[in-house]
Order: C-alpha cells, then sequence, then structure tokens
C-alpha cells in the first residue's frame, strides 16, 4: 500500500522550462524537491529550475558593469560642427610673441661660436702663438737690434703663423653647420638667409678683431718695456697703431674672408686649401715668376700684396715700405667682393 506522497515522489519529474512570472493570485506551495545524489548537493543553489554549476558548459566570466560617477549632463551648442564651443575663445600663447630683429640673430651665433671647442681651440692656439713668440723673440734680442726697427717688432713673427688659426676658425664657423646638416635648422628659425650671414660675419669678425689685438697689444708694450734703452728707437705712435690695430684689422679680414669662401664652397676642406693658397701662394710664385721679364712687374706686384709681406708693411719692419694700409685696403675689397658673392649665392641655391 502505497502513500500519496510515495505516489507523487514515483511520478516522473517533468522537463525544465524557464522561469516564468508568477501568476496573479494567492501564493501556491512549490513542489517538493526531488531526491539528489550526495555529489550533486549544492547548499547554496535555492533555485529548483537552474542546473547544477558543473554540468554546465565553462563560459567566460564578464565583470559587472561598473558604477560610474554622476555627471552633470552637458547640452552640445547648436549649429555646425566647426563653430567652436560657446564660451571658448582663441588659444592664446603664455610665450610672448614678438617680430625677431638682427639682435637676435646675433645672439643666436654668438651662442653658437662660444659652445663650439674649434673656437676655443683654435682662438687659444693663435693667442699661443702670437703672444708665445712674440715675447721669446723679445726676450731672445737686445737692446741694440732695435736701432732701426721699432720695438713692436716681436709681434710680427707671431702673427705669421697666427694668421693660419684665424683661417681655420672663419672656415669652420659656416662650414661646420653644412657638415653636420645644422645649417637646416638654421635656416628653419630665421628664414631671412641674409640676416644669418650678416649676424655670423659680425660676430665672427669681432671676435677675431678683438682677441687679436688684444694679443699684439700685450707682446708691444712687453717688448717695449723690455727694451728702452738711449740706443733704442722709441716707436713712433703710426707704428704702434700699425703693429696693434692694424694687424688685427689684417688677420680678422682674412678670417671674414675665409667665410665668405666657406659660405661659397660649403665644404671644410676645399675652403681651407684655397684659403691657405690665398695666404701662401702670394708669396711663393714671385720668385717664379721673377725668373721672366715680361712676368717680373706681376711678381714684383704680388710679392707686395702678399701676407707677409702687407704684414711687415703694417708692423713697418723697413723704412722703404709703406705703412701697410694700402694693403689693408686692397684685402678690405676683396673680402667685400666675396662677401657679396656669398649673399647671392646663399639666396639663390638651395640648402
Amino acid at each position: 500500500m502505497t502513500t500519496p506522497y510515495q505516489q507523487q515522489s514515483q511520478a516522473p519529474v517533468p522537463p525544465q522550462s524557464p522561469p516564468q512570472s508568477p501568476p496573479q493570485g494567492p501564493p501556491q506551495a512549490a513542489p517538493p524537491m526531488p531526491p539528489q545524489a550526495p555529489h550533486q548537493t549544492n547548499p547554496h543553489q535555492t533555485n529548483p529550475h537552474q542546473a547544477a554549476p558543473h554540468h554546465s558548459a565553462p563560459h567566460h566570466h564578464t565583470q559587472p558593469p561598473q558604477p560610474q560617477p554622476h555627471q552633470p549632463h552637458q547640452q552640445m551648442p547648436s549649429g555646425p560642427p566647426s563653430q567652436p564651443y560657446a564660451g571658448v575663445g582663441p588659444y592664446t600663447s603664455p610665450i610672448p610673441v614678438r617680430r625677431t630683429s638682427l639682435g637676435n640673430a646675433l645672439a643666436s651665433e654668438w651662442t653658437k661660436i662660444k659652445s663650439v671647442r674649434s673656437t676655443i681651440w683654435t682662438l687659444s692656439v693663435m693667442v699661443a702663438l702670437v703672444i708665445g713668440i712674440g715675447l721669446l723673440v723679445a726676450a731672445t734680442t737686445a737692446d741694440s737690434d732695435y736701432d732701426t726697427v721699432p720695438t713692436t717688432l716681436p709681434g710680427f713673427f707671431g702673427t705669421l703663423l697666427g694668421q693660419l688659426c684665424v683661417v681655420t676658425l672663419g672656415v669652420l664657423v659656416i662650414t661646420s653647420e653644412y657638415s653636420t646638416g645644422m645649417i637646416r635648422t638654421t635656416l628653419t628659425a630665421c628664414p631671412q638667409r641674409s640676416r644669418v650671414l650678416t649676424a655670423k660675419a659680425l660676430v665672427f669678425f669681432t671676435l677675431s678683431f678683438t682677441i687679436t689685438t688684444v694679443a699684439l697689444v700685450l707682446v708691444a708694450y712687453a717688448s717695449m718695456g723690455m727694451h728702452s734703452g738711449p740706443a733704442v728707437a722709441e716707436p713712433t705712435g703710426d707704428q704702434i697703431l700699425g703693429a696693434t690695430v692694424g694687424a688685427g684689422l689684417y688677420v680678422s679680414l682674412l678670417g671674414l674672408l675665409s667665410l665668405a669662401v666657406g659660405a661659397i664652397l660649403r665644404h671644410s676642406a676645399g675652403a681651407i686649401t684655397t684659403m691657405l693658397g690665398v695666404v701662401l701662394l702670394p708669396s711663393i710664385l714671385p720668385a717664379f715668376l721673377m725668373m721672366s721679364d715680361s712676368l717680373r712687374d706681376l711678381g714684383s706686384k704680388m710679392l707686395e700684396y702678399s701676407s707677409p709681406q702687407s704684414l711687415a708693411s703694417l708692423f713697418q719692419i723697413d723704412d722703404g715700405l709703406n705703412n701697410g694700409w694700402p694693403q689693408l685696403s686692397v684685402l678690405a675689397g676683396i673680402t667685400a667682393a666675396a662677401m657679396i658673392a656669398a649673399y647671392a649665392l646663399l639666396e639663390k641655391r638651395d640648402v
């Protein structure tokens, strides 16, 4: 004899169906759960229509959506998308914007020329040659050696070698930027190319003239202090001016000519070689030109305007020589012509 409960437990379990919303009306008691095996017992499972977790296929767990902070509703402005938002004006840079001038280019070139090692090394060697050789000559000569020549003569020997350092530096001031590609950055920052070349020329000429003249002044007055006896011919004001300012101006113009040649050739080795030829060949070729009667005048004129002879005229070593200002004027004219050519090619060429 079976009880009604046993008959209900032995009845087949109907297939599971998705949960439906409870019908309207008084709540009814849920049917009893069928007996489960011990390994299927899940004390946390309260929904009879939910399958056991170990029978379901593995699936990817997704994180529940995180609550977003409350943001006030922003109303988009009306109008086409290209219009700026209401209340937002054009951007204003906090850096003051002003027109550039030659002063800015001068400051830039001064920063570059004083921060590279080539400037320090070449000018240091030039000062060492001018002062070192000049003081050595002044210390090894006697008072009787200056009976016909001024006591500013010792500076001449150091200047003959020191001018080569200024020539080299003049070339490197501009050709180093072409070799490294920095000339593109320079001309991008300052599109006016004539202003860039003018700033380079002014900064280099001022620096070389100042340092060369100061070194020659130290040598001249040191030699005058060492030799001041009664047999010594006191130098005149014109002789002192030529041995200091004149020689410094001549060397600086040579350096400026080197800068112009470097701007024209845009190659360090080629420009330095060209300038060495300009300095050395006029003092070597006359020895061969004077062998010919037809070329003797050309050789003598070339020798007169060569670099050693021009410096000797500025120091007034021989009474038969002029004071050196004609040679200085010729060098200034050649330098001006080379600078004009450099300006024209810089504006015409591509970088």
